[in-house]
């Protein structure tokens, strides 16, 4: 089923021992259109900090009372690595992340390890030829302008994704001016690029949207 990516902002998450915190971002690929990880705010009243959990531990998602179980304990998640969520998230951090959880590298080749969705701490993976991450905020790109050629459709707002494989296939573009606003709803695979600098997603001028 098709879900807006957004109704799971504020979602509570519980450990296997207790609440942890609320979802306040998600990290998604933007070559495969893959949400990977939830950003989550496991801090306090007075300070915030945020820990990364990959949607493969997520055992349990409960649209109606926005909550979602995953497979650690507090203590775990406590401890886990710092990472920046405010900008392109690196491979080691990603490596990091996946020596400390034991979780599967998405990034190597599944006719290597099959399609695991685990596998044991310490072992080293091979990677792909194309290292870099493609890892983004997805409430970053929130506002960012969205065009094709040099026709400017309209500002991203949110996400369409299948919740079953957590994949992305829609972008939830606000077309018009305030008194005449519509939803327009782009294809992920019509996106071409993506600019940090300029703020812009940028269609490919060949797809029809």
């Amino acid at each position: 089923m098709l879900r807006d990516l957004h109704t799971l902002n504020g979602s509570s998450v519980t450990a296997t021992d207790g609440k942890i915190g609320a979802v306040r971002d998600f990290l998604f690929d933007d070559e495969s259109w893959t949400v990977r990880y939830l950003v989550v705010d496991v801090g306090n009243l007075l300070k915030r900090r945020d820990v990364v959990l990959a949607t493969a531990a997520v055992q349990q998602l409960d649209w109606t009372s926005r909550t979602l179980r995953v497979n650690f304990t507090r203590e775990q998640v406590r401890h886990s690595p710092d990472v920046d969520t405010e900008q392109p998230v690196s491979r080691q951090q990603e490596i990091a992340m996946r020596d400390y959880f034991g979780w599967f590298a998405y990034w190597v080749d599944e006719q290597v390890y099959g399609a695991l969705r685990s596998m044991p701490v310490g072992v080293q993976y091979p990677t792909r030829r194309k290292a870099d991450s493609h890892l983004r905020s997805a409430w970053y790109l929130r506002g960012y302008t969205v065009s094709s050629g040099r026709s400017e459709i309209g500002h991203l707002e949110s996400y369409i994704m299948d919740e079953a494989s957590w994949h992305v296939g829609y972008l939830d573009v606000k077309a018009g001016d305030w008194l005449q606003s519509r939803s327009l709803l782009v294809p992920t695979d019509c996106v071409e690029s993506i600019s940090w600098p300029h703020h812009r997603i940028a269609l490919s001028p060949s797809r029809r949207i």
